[in-house]
């Protein structure tokens, strides 16, 4: 799993890094640079899957120009993968060259838990940062001494990714799936109510707007059906005022090639009543989506949400902590979330302090700065007087 993720010249960092536990929250104001950690995610996952580096930054919120802090050459992104105890490192740094994002350099590297001994498994050449150059020389490491194995390879997609297709030492090409696996299994769900509420085709994943997830639900084979859909029930039963006796997904049309969403509601006079994901208030639907992501998710995937809270009622926020930690445990998914929310903040309890982040802007430089909640400067006296989310409303932080 994804240990840590590091950020230097992305974006509003200048140098920074953000520690992922099971459960991660990161807090902080408007325009603080928390979305800009979830877009370095998002860069690294669509880079291990393929996709050139240049159409990733097209796509990425801001563009290509916004990708590199304002006086760096280049950005680096940096993740730390556990690999049984040790810790496999990998980096990767793009530039721009006549409007174009390259990749500049690139490393994986290995840490022994043992005796924090290094090695290089395999590294692009530091010397030759030429992103006009169509390719970039890379060298692998060889269980024989010397240099290690020379390949001149593409500057547009990762060597991560094209190493699925060379032939180098088995624990190089181990450690780098290792890694792979572990970035294109980051999912970051922003669940658009608007887009859950309409008819959906059958489907075998979750999209990250969650728009098709009567298509995942119905697309399930029967018995997988049953079980996601009385957990969800389980689940999303108490968070309205109204009790929610079940929600299901059933295929629709001539040729049941699509789906949509109901949900059966029982009122206090007894009166029962079906509704479908038209009617649906958003907090629910966006509550729905992130039970569903994590009773379908694969274990060892990191779960990122975005404003986790949003559309909920506060006194709801203690349920959604519960349904997180339960199911991410259970799911063994690990999960970030962000949030402005400070009712939700208190809901985690002060246990959880040790795993909530809070981001900054340097009033020198304007850089975005991660820090952990658990090393801020008197912080213990900062709490005899009101809790994190005091701190948070009265700007402490």
């Amino acid at each position: 799993m994804i240990k840590e993720i590091r950020l230097k010249n992305w974006k509003s960092f200048e140098e920074s890094r953000l520690y992922i536990d099971p459960l991660t929250f990161i807090i902080g104001t408007n325009a603080s640079g928390k979305s800009n950690i979830l877009d370095a995610l998002s860069f690294l996952c669509n880079s291990a899957k393929g996709i050139p580096v240049n159409e990733i930054g097209r796509h990425t919120r801001g563009g290509t120009d916004w990708l590199i802090r304002r006086g760096a050459d280049e950005f680096t992104l940096s993740v730390v993968v556990d690999d049984n105890g040790d810790d496999l490192i990998y980096s990767l740094s793009c530039r721009k060259d006549d409007n174009s994002l390259q990749i500049s350099f690139e490393r994986l590297e290995q840490v022994s838990s043992k005796n924090n001994r290094s090695r290089i498994l395999f590294t692009t050449d530091a010397a030759n940062k030429n992103a006009a150059s169509p390719s970039i020389p890379t060298r692998f490491y060889q269980e024989s001494p010397g240099k290690g194995k020379r390949l001149d390879l593409s500057r547009q997609t990762t060597v991560l990714y094209q190493m699925e297709n060379l032939v180098t030492v088995k624990k190089v090409k181990e450690a780098a799936s290792l890694v792979q696996n572990g970035l294109k299994s980051i999912f970051i769900l922003n669940p658009i109510p608007n887009h859950m509420r309409d008819y959906s085709p059958l489907s075998e994943r979750l999209n990250p707007d969650a728009g098709n997830i009567a298509g995942l639900l119905a697309g399930m084979p029967p018995e997988e059906q049953e079980r996601v859909e009385r957990e969800l029930t389980k689940y999303v039963c108490r968070l309205p005022e109204k009790d929610i006796k079940r929600i299901w997904a059933e295929k629709v049309g001539r040729f049941e090639s699509d789906a949509m969403l109901y949900c059966e509601e029982e009122w206090m006079n007894g009166e029962k009543i079906e509704i479908d994901a038209r009617s649906m208030s958003d907090g629910t639907l966006r509550f729905i989506a992130i039970v569903v992501a994590l009773l379908t998710g694969k274990a060892g995937s990191l779960l990122v949400i975005e404003e986790v809270d949003n559309g909920l009622h506060p006194s709801r926020a203690e349920e959604l902590v519960n349904v997180l930690k339960t199911l991410g445990e259970k799911a063994q998914t690990d999960i970030i979330c962000t949030t402005h929310n400070p009712v939700l903040i208190d809901a985690l309890g002060n246990e959880m302090i040790p795993f909530i982040s809070y981001v900054t802007r340097s009033d020198e430089t304007g850089c975005s700065i991660v820090n952990l909640l658990e090393d801020k400067k008197n912080l213990a006296k900062l709490m005899a007087s009101g809790s994190v989310g005091d701190m948070m409303t009265e700007d402490a932080l």
